[in-house]
């Protein structure tokens, strides 16, 4: 076992909890079950990595950096959620996109990564529900892959959606390139949605949540155990209270939907006030920018609308959010000397 190989896997059992670590060994397959079964997960992880290495140098002929890449991969894959994740979009696909099989895929995105950089390490795996997961280990002309801090893509053939994790701005037009050719489309963009949980980010992408849709017909309220008020003003609350429940659920979805952390909006705009000549006159745009953060950013916003703490109808500004299916804006104004703004993206 070289140096690299050791760090690597030293790395991974480090990384992954000490009650989740036999399941994944035991999914890797390298260390007999026999012999995985005597090895006590409650030490240190110091003397467990020594465990597990000198297992795998007792039972394995030789363990390669591709065997430990695997390791690491098992584990990212049942846990995506080590960080924040970016989905892309690919755009004009050529006639035969449907046609694109796993086997040529790996071939040409390999051999065109190859290509563009000299030094790359690839490991291509396809998981259970047909998704393509993709390592990538990128080095340079004077140093070898850096193992240790790999970007990872996750791909479903012959769908335009592509989610990456710690991807660097270096990098980014190498891995674009590469994925363009093999999946048959001539461009590639930032869909500019992100989050730290892949299973929410692409079933929010795919649409794959209840959503509601408009409609005339009031649906009914659970009854509430309330004191006798006059029937008017009870009939009035009660239609208001379903009207912006109906709004709130139109604009952010209802029931069990995807779960986004964040909202950004970058605003570049003039001051339309008055009495400010200074201001008005002012030929740069104002720039800020504004965040919205939770735990699950749709629940929230749909509490707000549907408690009444937020107007109704829903600010284009947040309903984009589904609409759009994004969670980054920039909002400029429309033109020079318009009043109103739109919401544009910047490629």
């Amino acid at each position: 076992m070289d140096e690299t190989t050791r760090t690597v896997l030293q790395r991974v059992v480090r990384k992954v909890p000490a009650t989740r670590l036999r399941e994944v060994l035991r999914t890797w397959g390298r260390v007999p079950a026999r012999q995985l079964d005597l090895l006590d997960f409650s030490t240190s992880k110091f003397v467990l990595f020594e465990d597990v290495r000198s297992l795998c140098e007792v039972n394995s002929n030789r363990l390669t950096l591709k065997h430990v890449c695997e390791l690491e991969m098992i584990y990212f894959i049942g846990n995506p959620a080590q960080g924040v994740w970016r989905a892309c979009h690919l755009t004009e696909p050529d006639d035969d996109v449907m046609t694109v099989e796993l086997r040529q895929f790996k071939e040409q995105f390999k051999a065109r990564l190859t290509e563009l950089i000299s030094n790359v390490s690839v490991k291509i795996k396809k998981h259970d529900d047909e998704a393509v997961w993709i390592r990538i280990a990128w080095g340079d002309h004077f140093h070898r892959p850096n193992q240790l801090k790999p970007t990872y893509v996750v791909h479903h053939l012959q769908t335009p959606y592509v989610f990456v994790y710690n991807l660097s701005t270096k990098h980014k037009p190498l891995l674009y390139q590469a994925l363009v050719l093999a999946t048959r489309h001539g461009s590639m963009k930032d869909s500019h949605l992100s989050g730290k949980s892949l299973t929410s980010i692409r079933d929010f992408l795919m649409r794959s949540y209840q959503q509601a849709f408009p409609t005339k017909y009031a649906r009914p309220l659970q009854e509430k155990n309330t004191a006798p008020t006059n029937p008017n003003i009870e009939k009035e609350h009660a239609e208001q209270e379903e009207k912006r429940l109906q709004l709130a659920c139109e604009a952010f979805g209802e029931g069990n939907v995807p779960r986004l952390e964040t909202a950004t909006y970058k605003l570049e705009t003039r001051y339309r006030g008055s009495g400010n000549e200074t201001l008005n006159n002012r030929e740069e745009p104002f720039r800020a920018l504004i965040k919205f953060s939770s735990a699950n950013l749709l629940v929230s916003l749909n509490h707000c609308v549907s408690a009444g703490m937020a107007e109704t109808p829903v600010t284009p500004l947040l309903s984009s959010i589904t609409q759009k299916g994004k969670n980054y804006f920039v909002i400029t104004d429309k033109g020079s000397g318009n009043s109103s703004q739109s919401m544009v993206q910047k490629k």
